[in-house]
């Protein structure tokens, strides 16, 4: 019974020291203000989607709002079969916008990724130095490539990730999504500062062209379905890590939404986390272990407490300290991307571990769907 209780205590206890490791790193990035120097910087955004008719319009309407010049940058957007309008919305969008320099794709499926594939087949009619991608679903800021601009003429870089919120509803399963995307936000912003980059988002991730073909694009894991980006991060951190930057900007904030059921939520978190075991930095394989077994320890000893073989108050202190730290690292990325707006998160935290372990351990034999397709 004492391994039963000392195991879990010892892995809250990792738990806590790699989550204050970010928290530290979290502050280690500095936050940078938008300059408005002179447009430079050329940029071709890419844009995969499958069936997104009704999302594409806002998406299409924020590029052209952005206060960036129309000659520096051109629109790239991949059709990935979509089933519905998408394709006659992005028609129409172009006859009424013939000023911007827009390409219409259709995907050619050559791997186990289909995003992968559509990102593949827009670079080689890229023109512009950088490449920079969004999703359909998505608004970005007028500032986004402008920021971005400001950033690549200060630093020596050659990628750049970005941040990413949801602009949800006043429910609670939107609630939730928001909670866990701050906690994976602030955790990719600590894993920046603490020079172990190895998580970011593909709907807000910049990079030159030339660092693409340098790292044979997604070469070597195309048959994961998911993880355009988080792989092309890793192999550049391994490949140049000092050229690989986050830009910590409050106006380079893209905002996209939240998924509209549980099921939804829990296939798409099970896609995210069957990209772990295939992770290319030891510091993110770790901290993924680090994050299971910790969650399972809640469990373990929440169930020790109902079997009344674990007196409440452990469990009540195991959770306090957990919650705690949490919400420190959840403050950080909420100051940041939602600049300080209230939140609640005790009710996310909760139900939290039961989520995360069962996304977990479904992630490792189960399939799941995604834009209408079984995938592994």
């Amino acid at each position: 019974m004492e391994a039963i209780i000392i195991l879990p205590a010892v892995y809250l206890l990792l738990y806590a020291v790699y989550i204050g490791r970010l928290i530290y790193g979290f502050w280690q990035v500095k936050k940078v203000t938008h300059e408005g120097l002179k447009p430079k910087t050329t940029f071709s955004i890419v844009v995969p989607f499958r069936n997104e008719a009704d999302n594409l319009p806002l998406l299409l309407e924020s590029i052209k709002n952005l206060n960036y010049p129309k000659e520096l940058f051109e629109m790239i957007l991949v059709d990935d079969f979509s089933e519905d309008q998408s394709q006659s919305v992005v028609y129409k969008w172009r006859m009424e916008n013939g000023t911007f320099h827009t390409t219409l794709l259709e995907n050619v499926r050559i791997s186990n990724s289909p995003k992968k594939d559509a990102i593949s087949r827009a670079v080689p009619i890229v023109v512009n130095d950088w490449i920079i991608t969004t999703d359909a679903d998505c608004i970005v800021p007028e500032t986004w490539l402008s920021t971005y601009n400001d950033y690549i003429q200060n630093h020596e870089t050659e990628m750049i990730a970005g941040g990413v919120l949801y602009q949800g509803k006043a429910r609670f399963l939107d609630h939730f999504q928001q909670m866990d995307l701050l906690s994976l936000q602030g955790a990719t912003i600590g894993s920046f500062g603490l020079g172990s980059a190895f998580m970011c988002n593909g709907a807000n991730f910049a990079y030159t062209k030339k660092l693409y073909l340098e790292l044979n694009g997604f070469a070597g894991n195309n048959k994961i379905a998911s993880g355009d980006d988080v792989f092309l991060l890793q192999k550049a951190v391994a490949h140049q890590p000092k050229k690989v930057h986050y830009l910590k900007s409050g106006n380079a904030i893209v905002t996209t939404k939240p998924v509209e059921t549980w099921k939804q939520l829990f296939y798409q978190r099970v896609r995210w986390a069957s990209k772990a075991a295939d992770y290319e930095s030891e510091f993110g394989e770790v901290l993924a272990w680090v994050v299971f077994f910790g969650n399972v320890s809640v469990l373990v000893l929440g169930a020790l407490a109902v079997l009344k073989l674990l007196p409440l108050y452990y469990l009540c202190f195991a959770f306090a300290g957990k919650f705690v730290i949490d919400s420190i690292l959840m403050i950080q990325a909420n100051v940041f991307l939602r600049k300080g707006k209230l939140f609640f998160p005790l009710f996310s935290g909760l139900l939290y571990p039961f989520f995360s372990v069962a996304v977990a351990l479904y992630s490792f034999y189960g399939k799941y769907e995604w834009k209408g397709r079984k995938l592994k």
